[in-house]
């Protein structure tokens, strides 16, 4: 992913223009201000400002004047509790706002999550950047046998050299008849002084869903988490995926606490159903389960299994 100089001149102004506030901030989180963090081959994510930090959240649990206690374990203490006991309100009260590069693809999938507020980039009144994303030769991969929605094996040889192909000649062709129909250039400009051009709304349904948005998307803590939890567990879509895992550093360096607790109690946890739990509770007496004889169908199983680091 490479900024163009027009680009990378407003980051620089932008982290040039620095202010004093009484509000509470994160040097390592102020340090990555407003950089663009590299993502697939044209993306970003990049910080543009936030609001709180760990202190905040024990500050909102404990309805304090003050920003947290004079003991820094005990705000340790307290931010573990609340997301072991999975408290919501106090982790409300910090909130975060991107600005991420995706292809529209990816967008899609990221806009199911209603918990945030979201401005894209309108194609309704500018023209879309010829960029266009194209998987890495190890995340082309053929359908899954046994999950409808996941990926199985890479693709290799002369039909993985076919695909990027035809992804790379469909995205290109498709541009182009999307410039032509506006009867203008990527900047702009006019191609030919004799046509009017169809409308941007118009033009617009043309492209390919590889083609790269923009927008800016604001949300608080809690619910950050929350989308983080899904999008960079192993089984979610390596292109959201790769976002996430871009945001979990920005998570890390903003709210340390906080995410050591929700490394600890979401992400490097598992959840067991009551009868999943029960048949722990026979193992560890000593009593030889069998999926056949456990209650549980033949998926449950698995999953309970490799929970346990046990072969299915």
């Amino acid at each position: 992913m490479a900024l163009t100089d027009e680009q990378q001149a407003e980051i620089d102004a932008a982290r040039g223009e620095a202010g004093r506030t009484l509000r509470p901030t994160v040097p390592a989180l102020e340090a990555m201000l407003f950089q663009a963090m590299p993502v697939l081959d044209h993306g970003f994510v990049r910080v543009v400002d936030y609001m709180g930090d760990d202190a905040a959240v024990v500050q909102a649990a404990r309805v304090s004047y003050g920003r947290g206690t004079k003991a820094a374990n005990e705000d340790r203490g307290l931010i573990r509790y609340l997301m072991r006991h999975r408290h919501s309100t106090p982790f409300e009260m910090c909130e975060i706002k991107y600005h991420v590069k995706l292809p529209i693809f990816v967008a899609r999938q990221w806009i199911r999550h209603r918990t945030a507020n979201v401005n894209e980039y309108s194609a309704r009144y500018s023209i879309l950047d010829r960029e266009f994303y194209i998987p890495a030769a190890d995340a082309l991969a053929a359908q899954s046998d046994v999950n409808r929605q996941g990926r199985g094996g890479v693709l290799e040889g002369a039909e993985a050299a076919r695909v990027l192909e035809l992804l790379r000649e469909d995205a290109q062709r498709n541009y182009d008849h999307y410039a032509w129909m506006l009867n203008a250039d990527e900047a702009g400009r006019v191609l030919d002084p004799e046509r009017q051009g169809l409308a941007r709304e118009l033009a617009r349904m043309n492209l390919t869903l590889n083609t790269y948005t923009q927008w800016y998307w604001k949300t608080d803590l809690y619910n950050l988490l929350h989308f983080l939890s899904l999008r960079a567990d192993a089984h979610a879509q390596h292109e959201i995926r790769v976002y996430a895992e871009a945001m979990l550093e920005t998570v890390r360096a903003w709210v340390p606490h906080c995410f050591e607790a929700f490394s600890d109690y979401r992400v490097g946890a598992v959840t067991l159903s009551a009868q999943m739990l029960a048949i722990v509770k026979r193992m560890l007496e000593g009593e030889a389960v069998e999926q056949a004889g456990s209650g549980l169908s033949k998926r449950e199983w698995r999953e309970l299994m490799a929970m346990l680091g046990r072969p299915a």
